[in-house]
């Protein structure tokens, strides 16, 4: 079994949930007493926030790099970053590092296209809804339609994340979800790794695709190969 590197405290509770999926499914596939060998590097996600809504990318750059390499030091033989939002700066920890980090999307993609689905709404941070380095992924790499939501959504969305997510508060994206359907979307992917912990699949009329559940999957099958 290879040695799991984790990038989290982006924030705890999505790393807990890391943990948790990726521990039951070496359990699942190896017997009742084993366990995932990782590393946790978490990160105090009041410092990345700030430096994420500075934009000062370079130095939340810098700083994720550090973590990737004292994980590799440290003996990770493959890594995640547990969240979607930074994978903005995952072309330059891949080339920093010397295992190989599985991209987020990537898995997400691949089992949406198995599915025979083409077309997606995406929830995420404002910075994961907006920007190509995640849309253009799914687009570019992986041939799919991203929907996103209107400009008042994707506020939405963004603030329950940042402000009321954290804080345990109960809210739904419903009504988001019901308008990307509508707009054509077959499928909606769950594109922050916490959101998981407020929508199920009760809250959509299509299939939901939990970032979180699938790139911990696809660690889990790395680890065993």
């Amino acid at each position: 079994m290879k040695m799991i590197g984790l990038i989290g405290g982006m924030r705890w509770e999505s790393s807990a949930e890391y943990y948790r999926i990726l521990n039951q499914g070496i359990r699942a596939q190896r017997g009742s007493t084993a366990s995932a060998k990782c590393l946790l590097w978490s990160f105090d996600f009041s410092d990345t926030e700030t430096l994420q809504h500075q934009k000062d990318w370079d130095t939340l750059n810098t700083h994720i790099i550090n973590a990737a390499q004292r994980l590799e030091n440290a003996g990770a033989e493959i890594l995640l970053l547990c969240t979607n939002t930074m994978h903005k700066v995952a072309p330059a920890i891949q080339s920093a590092i010397n295992i190989p980090l599985i991209h987020i999307a990537d898995p997400t993609a691949e089992r949406i296209k198995a599915a025979r689905l083409r077309t997606v709404g995406l929830l995420g941070t404002a910075f994961t809804m907006e920007q190509d380095f995640y849309k253009g992924r799914l687009t570019q790499h992986h041939g799919l339609n991203v929907l996103i939501p209107n400009d008042e959504d994707r506020a939405t969305v963004h603030h329950i994340i940042y402000n009321e997510l954290v804080a345990g508060k109960i809210t739904t994206y419903q009504h988001i979800i019901a308008k990307l359907v509508h707009a054509g979307a077959e499928a909606i992917i769950l594109g922050c790794t916490e959101i998981m912990l407020l929508v199920g699949p009760e809250d959509s009329t299509v299939p939901l695709f939990d970032t979180t559940e699938l790139h911990a999957q696809a660690a889990i099958e790395a680890a065993l190969t």
